[in-house]
């Protein structure tokens, strides 16, 4: 990341509102204390995704693995699944709201907008959970012979944030914050038709028009297409060896004049094939055994 945490410039802080099915952000205005606050959160975030993993580096965000509850991954900005953060990170002149605050209930998350001295922008977000929490709770301060309760709103920063945003990639620190903020539900469901174009562009030998038909309302089939999709050697599968894997492991297909079809009992084994999720393993003489990888890790 091409970012200098040291010389920041400017920095807004601001709020991400759910207001039915539109996303809307607010500016709301702060002192220099809150400021320097924020700039500490995300440099002490970038260092903890550091920390993260053993290589330092970010691996890639994959919608079909179960990640960890933090791990340190990326992925492009320009990807589909990043419409909403993409939106975020480019909007210009958010209006100023300090009314923003008030009905925390379709606050969503929090974040802060970061400029340093040569002019890169740098977007943090946070989850709204504990932001919002503390305004549900009986807080006391010490008064000078007594303890009071605070009557205001109080609103309590995060030590970090859970993702940060530069003008290409979106770095992930708490996967599950990132899908939440992202709908990723939603835009992995709405990336269905993009998927199964590009595929069957790679693989002409494939008949997808059931397989786009079944993953349009399943999420779990959608998130398979989004992580296929982004496989770099997608396009040299062998059409053979994707019949032999199939029949090995299971998974009923039929050879027609539109190519490999796919019986719908079959299209998540099928997705599962492509994503490298099933093998079959032979240590055993004549007793091959099939089996489904909950997550992969390639060795080589």
């Amino acid at each position: 990341m091409e970012f200098d945490f040291d010389n920041v410039r400017a920095v807004q802080f601001g709020v991400g509102k759910d207001n039915s099915d539109e996303d809307t952000f607010h500016c709301v205005m702060v002192d220099n204390e809150i400021q320097e606050a924020l700039v500490t959160m995300a440099k002490d975030t970038w260092v903890a995704m550091g920390d993260e993993n053993n290589s330092g580096e970010p691996n890639r965000y994959e919608p079909s693995e179960k990640h960890s509850s933090r791990e340190f991954l990326f992925i492009p900005l320009e990807d589909d699944l990043a419409v909403r953060l993409r939106n975020l990170h480019r909007a210009i002149n958010l209006d100023i709201d300090q009314s923003a605050l008030d009905d925390v209930n379709e606050m969503f998350c929090y974040f802060a907008k970061f400029t340093d001295e040569e002019g890169r922008t740098l977007t943090a977000l946070r989850r709204a959970i504990q932001f919002k929490g503390v305004l549900k709770s009986r807080l006391i301060t010490f008064g000078t012979d007594a303890l009071k309760i605070i009557e205001d709103k109080v609103f309590k920063l995060d030590n970090d944030f859970d993702l940060l945003i530069d003008n290409e990639y979106v770095y992930i620190y708490r996967p599950s914050s990132f899908e939440f903020a992202g709908r990723l539900k939603e835009a992995i469901l709405e990336a269905v038709g993009g998927n199964i174009e590009s595929l069957q562009s790679d693989l002409p030998f494939v008949d997808f028009d059931i397989i786009e038909e079944y993953a349009s309302s399943r999420p779990r089939a959608a998130r398979y297409l989004a992580s296929i999709r982004s496989q770099q050697e997608i396009a040299r599968i062998d059409r053979q060896n994707l019949i032999e894997t199939c029949t090995a492991t299971g998974v009923e297909i039929q050879e027609t004049y539109n190519g490999i079809v796919v019986d719908e009992k079959s299209i998540m084994g099928f997705l599962e094939v492509l994503d490298r999720r099933r093998y079959e393993v032979n240590l055993v003489r004549d007793a091959p055994e099939q089996y489904r990888a909950p997550s992969r890790t390639r060795l080589r």
